[in-house]
């Protein structure tokens, strides 16, 4: 039994006539003090984040967990936000061509050096970040840091290869335009932030991606890839002192001052995008409201939220028994195919909807449910409710933060978002801190008569209209 020994501990270190004390009652107070002070031990046992910022702005963050792997990583600040309408897509192209060789390393010596590393190399952009990692032995760390640098520094951007990764990211473009999920968010981020940096794709149009030169990718690099912009995060068998000294000597040359222009709001329109094809089996539908951005107060409530409405697909098994009362509706009913709730954030605003693929005999019924759903969250949800999603949220948290590379993640891009790494114990503190009342209100504030953003593709005839869709936001009105 673990808490008998943390207990035994403590009374080991009690003087003698407390230990007599502690022994002979059986009081829950003491009980309860001494489990708190083993939960507090717990806390102390969890792998300190260390950060530390250089004399350029660049900031330094590790965690020490003592393996034999590591995974360490550039987290920039930039990412297709920062484009305009002439070079959007440019970030994405970027990260197509950091492996493309260097002024150092051709394409083939750089794959064979990361190859007979036996490290994986990779780097990925979205609408905010741009990411760069490597996995390696945690002996590897100093060469992982030296490529990394290496790629982001000195990349030739060589016209035969520009030429060859844009038609790399034409034939991406084709593939990503199969998939119905990415399709419809795309369609989401246009409505809802119509004319925005947030409303454009991270891939970009067609005619920019045939466009795109060498001077554009090199403007992109000077004007964002600056120290303040830029995480190097690792996590594993890292050692925070040696990753200070490698920092120094391949980034203390990144400029210090960033002038570019700063980050424009994106203002939410409730509107929608419907794309309508007969011909498709299923409907594709996603319906979000304007929430908050990271570092707002009420991020953690509509996580719970988001919780609490939850995911439910046919594969999955419990029927009736299953504890969402939007997956029983849509399981008892036979719905949908599935339905996912989301709640993605952006520096300043975010949207927290539901994504569902429906028959098209369903998609009306659906709708309604949802939205019936939503109405209870603002009214009449319940503490057992509330308890239940605050403890899948708790447990997704930390089934996520399992293994080095998620670890890494989850510190570089907090340190983006917060400039800081939260300690799970101070983030546990705060879903614990939410009860009913919290997500009633919360929920009141952002979803409660307000009007939504909507995009379908697909057999969608039976999609209520806009107008009686956004009836619906304060009561459902058959």
């Amino acid at each position: 039994f673990r808490g008998g020994k943390v207990c035994r501990i403590l009374l080991l270190m009690l003087p003698s006539h407390a230990i007599t004390n502690v022994l002979l009652s059986t009081s829950e107070v003491v009980i309860m003090s001494l489990s708190t002070q083993a939960v507090s031990q717990v806390d102390l046992n969890v792998p300190e984040t260390k950060v530390t910022t250089l004399d350029n702005g660049l900031r330094v963050a590790s965690e020490d967990s003592g393996l034999t792997t590591c995974t360490v990583g550039l987290w920039i600040d930039a990412g297709s936000r920062y484009e305009n309408e002439h070079n959007n897509g440019t970030a994405h192209f970027l990260e197509h061509m950091a492996f493309k060789g260097t002024r150092k390393r051709s394409q083939l010596d750089l794959e064979l050096e990361i190859e007979n590393m036996g490290a994986h190399l990779n780097a990925y952009t979205s609408r905010e970040q741009t990411v760069y990692y490597a996995k390696a032995f945690s002996k590897d760390l100093p060469r992982a840091v030296e490529i990394l640098a290496d790629i982001i520094q000195n990349s030739t951007l060589g016209e035969a290869e520009i030429e060859r990764e844009r038609g790399v990211i034409l034939r991406e473009m084709q593939e990503v335009e199969t998939n119905l999920q990415e399709v419809v968010f795309d369609y989401l981020h246009a409505t809802a932030y119509q004319e925005t940096p947030l409303g454009r794709t991270i891939l970009g149009p067609t005619e920019n991606i045939k466009t795109i030169n060498r001077g554009d990718l090199v403007e992109y690099i000077t004007t964002h890839y600056k120290g303040p912009r830029i995480v190097l995060a690792a996590a594993g068998g890292v050692s925070h002192n040696e990753l200070i000294d490698l920092a120094k000597y391949h980034f203390g040359k990144l400029p210090a001052r960033y002038s570019g222009e700063t980050l424009l709001p994106c203002h939410f329109t409730g509107s929608e995008i419907r794309v309508r094809d007969d011909k498709m089996p299923l409907a594709h539908i996603a319906i979000a409201m304007e929430a908050v951005g990271w570092s707002h107060p009420d991020t953690i409530p509509l996580m719970v939220a988001n919780t609490l409405i939850g995911n439910w697909d046919r594969s999955l098994g419990g029927g009736m028994n299953l504890s969402g009362k939007l997956a029983q509706m849509a399981c008892q009913g036979n719905l949908c195919h599935s339905f996912q709730s989301f709640n993605t954030c952006y520096t300043d605003t975010g949207l927290w909807g539901l994504y569902m693929v429906c028959e098209p005999g369903t998609v009306s019924d659906m709708m309604r449910f949802t939205q019936l759903e939503w109405m209870s969250l603002c009214t009449s949800v319940t503490e057992s409710e509330v308890n239940r999603a605050k403890n899948l949220l708790k447990t997704n948290m930390l089934l996520h933060l399992d293994g080095s590379t998620p670890i890494c993640e989850d510190i570089g891009r907090q340190m983006l978002c917060y400039s800081r790494r939260i300690p799970l114990h101070e983030l546990e503190a705060r879903i614990d801190a939410i009860d009913a009342t919290t997500i009633k209100d919360v929920c009141m504030k952002y979803i409660y008569n307000k009007a939504p953003a909507i995009a379908a593709v697909g057999p969608i005839e039976q999609l209520p209209d806009y107008n009686r869709i956004r009836s619906g936001m304060h009561w459902f009105r058959p």
